[in-house]
C-alpha cells in the first residue's frame, strides 16, 4: 500500500514511518496541514494516517478539504485526545476511523488494512444533488444557497433519496430506512412525508425534485 502519514511529532513520525515501511508499505510524510491536504489531492494513495493536531491547517480541516475535493482515500485519525467531541468531528468530517494515543502499532496495521479492504468508495459528509444541499451533522438543508427547515421525518426521508440520486426507490423501501419495517401507521405515510417535502423545496423555489413513479415509488431527480 502507499501511505500518506500526516505527523508533525518528528519521534512519532520516524517511529511511524518506520513500522509502515518494515511491513511493507511505501510511506510519504508530511508534517503540516498545508503540505499534507497538496500531497492527498495531487496523489493517488491506499490509506492516510491523519494526526489531528498539526500545524496551521488541523487534521479535521484537511480531511474536509480533501472530501470536498473528490479524494475518498480511507482516512485513519490520531489524535492525543480522547474527548468524545473530538471524535465526533473527525467522522463528521469524513473520516473512516480515529485510534487514540498511545496505540499499539499492530492495532493501527489492522485498522489501515480493515480500511483498505472498504475501498476507496465515495462518501462524502455533506451530501449534494443539483442545487441541494444536506449536512447530515449540522441537520441542515438549503437549496440554491437558500436554507430550509425541514422535521426530522422529513430530513430522514430527504436523506435517503439523496443518498439514491436517480435511484426509483419503492415505498416499501423508504419505509424500512425511514420508519420501521414493522410500522403500524398510515399505510400512505410516505406519500404523506414526500407532499411535505415537495411543499417546503419544490413550491418555494419553482422546480421539480422529487419524481413520482406511478405503482413503484419515488426518485429524487433535480431539474
Amino acid at each position: 500500500m502507499r501511505i500518506l502519514l500526516v505527523e508533525d511529532e518528528l519521534k512519532m513520525a520516524r517511529a511511524l514511518r518506520r513500522g509502515l515501511e518494515q511491513d511493507g508499505h511505501a510511506v510519504d510524510l508530511a508534517g503540516d496541514g498545508d503540505d499534507a491536504l497538496s500531497r492527498a489531492v495531487e496523489n493517488d494513495y491506499d490509506a492516510i494516517v491523519l494526526d489531528i493536531m498539526l500545524p496551521g491547517r488541523d487534521g479535521f480541516s484537511v480531511c474536509r478539504e480533501l472530501r470536498s475535493h473528490g479524494g475518498w482515500a480511507p482516512v485513519l485519525m490520531l489524535t492525543a485526545r480522547d474527548g468524545v467531541e473530538d471524535r465526533i468531528r473527525g467522522l463528521d468530517a469524513g473520516a473512516d476511523d480515529y485510534l487514540i494515543k498511545p496505540f499499539a502499532f499492530g492495532e493501527l496495521l489492522a485498522r489501515l488494512r480493515a480500511l483498505v479492504r472498504r475501498g476507496a468508495t465515495e462518501r462524502p459528509a455533506v451530501l449534494t444533488v443539483g442545487d441541494v444541499v444536506l449536512d447530515p451533522a449540522a441537520h441542515s438543508v438549503s437549496r440554491g444557497g437558500e436554507l430550509v427547515a425541514l422535521s426530522a421525518r422529513e430530513f430522514a426521508l430527504l436523506e435517503f433519496l439523496m443518498r439514491h440520486p436517480g435511484e426509483v426507490v419503492s415505498r416499501m423501501r423508504i419505509l424500512e430506512h425511514v420508519w420501521d419495517y414493522d410500522y403500524g401507521g398510515l399505510s400512505n405515510v410516505v406519500d404523506v412525508y414526500v407532499g411535505y417535502v415537495r411543499r417546503k423545496l419544490e413550491q418555494p423555489f419553482g422546480r421539480p425534485l422529487i419524481r413520482t413513479v406511478r405503482g413503484v415509488g419515488y426518485s429524487l431527480e433535480p431539474s
